[in-house]
């Protein structure tokens, strides 16, 4: 036969969320058992038929003449302690460490921690050029961090002393006591603030680290970075954070990368980009120019005849190597051709019989083709954002 989950918290079949809430909070404060001991069971039928009712799916079914909670096998009254069921709806309605004491079930709390507890993780900044990025390069750092006290090795006792239990939680790692809530007055726990939840002491602490087993200590260390590597990225170093309290095993330690600017070279992700200036001759007639990559191998940049301004030659794998594969990106050579200022008067005679042979005419050209990649709008726009 289904449970009659309206007639335990004493309300009608259509009563609203109000009044269900309602009459689950008189009953609680009524049968809770830091409040009236004994009241263990009732108090678990009231606080699993809330949790019922207050689903509206679970409340279709009991509506319907079932039972929710034998149809999920849910193990009959106080089948939501310890199983996620009411104690989920506890935590939502009172919130963590409220009325009824935090986060360990009624009146009993989760008992004392270990003093043994993981390190936190530490990060260190490093500046690199983009040479130093593109080949990959050792690094040394300096690292300012907590490590295990040599003298006690992270017990944090003084010789062959030991840890007490302590006074304040009689060892639970929490302390009770009574306040005023909506419910009347009831037991909350909380963390002891003598032992801070250890439920242990040290009454005489090693004289080097106070008794946390652990000190400050700088140390310094080579890192490897990684070619390919860019601003943002991080190096992992396991193990080599900061070490836990009471010697606990350390965190990670993060190296994080920043790229100065190149003089010569934009980056790109894994492309590079430069600008080569050409004279007017050789891009007229065509030419070839050894220039030096980003690690240092030149390289030929050929120029065809005819070449105009902001014409872009791209070196396939002579960019920067990607981090993961070693596989290198392009390198983009942007062509700037460099009309000469002065003339001696052999080069002013030369370019005037030049001129005389040509048909070039002068001409106002579309804005499609002035607002083009090399055209005029483009570089006036790439100039003023330069600015």
């Amino acid at each position: 036969m289904a449970r009659d989950y309206y007639g335990i918290l004493g309300v009608p079949q259509g009563a609203s969320e109000q009044e269900i809430k309602r009459a689950y909070r008189k009953k609680a404060r009524e049968l809770h058992p830091d409040v009236n001991p004994g009241e263990e069971e009732r108090f678990k039928e009231v606080s699993t038929a809330y949790e019922v009712l207050s689903d509206p799916e679970k409340r279709r079914i009991v509506d319907a003449g079932g039972d929710p909670l034998a149809t999920a096998g849910a193990g009959g009254f106080g089948g939501g302690f310890g199983g996620g069921g009411f104690g989920d709806v506890f935590e939502a309605f009172f919130g963590s460490g409220g009325a009824f004491g935090g986060g360990g079930g009624f009146g009993g709390g989760r008992g004392p921690r270990s003093r043994v507890q993981p390190g936190e993780p530490a990060l260190v900044a490093v500046e690199l050029d983009l040479a130093e990025c593109a080949s990959g390069v050792n690094k040394e750092i300096t690292v300012d961090t907590a490590i295990l006290c040599d003298v006690c090795t992270g017990s944090g006792t003084n010789g062959t002393s030991k840890p007490v239990t302590c006074d304040t939680c009689e060892g639970n790692g929490q302390i009770q006591a009574v306040q005023r809530s909506l419910l009347g007055q009831v037991m909350t726990v909380r963390e002891c603030p003598t032992c801070h939840g250890v439920g242990e002491v040290i009454a005489d602490p090693c004289h080097k680290c106070g008794g946390d087993g652990r000190v400050r200590s700088r140390r310094t260390m080579t890192v490897r970075i990684p070619a390919g590597i860019e601003s943002g990225m991080r190096v992992r170093l396991a193990g080599q954070g900061e070490v836990g309290p009471g010697g606990g095993p350390a965190g990670d330690l993060y190296v994080e990368i920043s790229e100065r600017p190149h003089e010569v070279f934009m980056r790109d992700k894994d492309d590079l980009h430069c600008t080569l200036r050409v004279p007017m001759a050789d891009a007229a007639l065509g030419a070839e120019f050894s220039v030096d990559t980003i690690l240092g191998d030149p390289v030929t940049v050929a120029i065809a005849a005819g070449t105009q301004p902001g014409q872009v030659v791209k070196l396939r794998g002579q960019g920067m190597p990607h981090v993961n594969s070693g596989v290198r990106g392009t390198m983009h050579v942007h062509l700037d051709v460099v009309v000469p200022a002065k003339l001696d008067s052999a080069q002013a005679a030369a370019l005037k019989r030049f001129r005389e042979t040509s048909d070039d005419q002068i001409e106002i050209v579309s804005t499609t083709s002035a607002a083009g990649p090399g055209g005029l709008f483009s570089r006036l726009r790439n100039a003023f954002a330069g600015r």
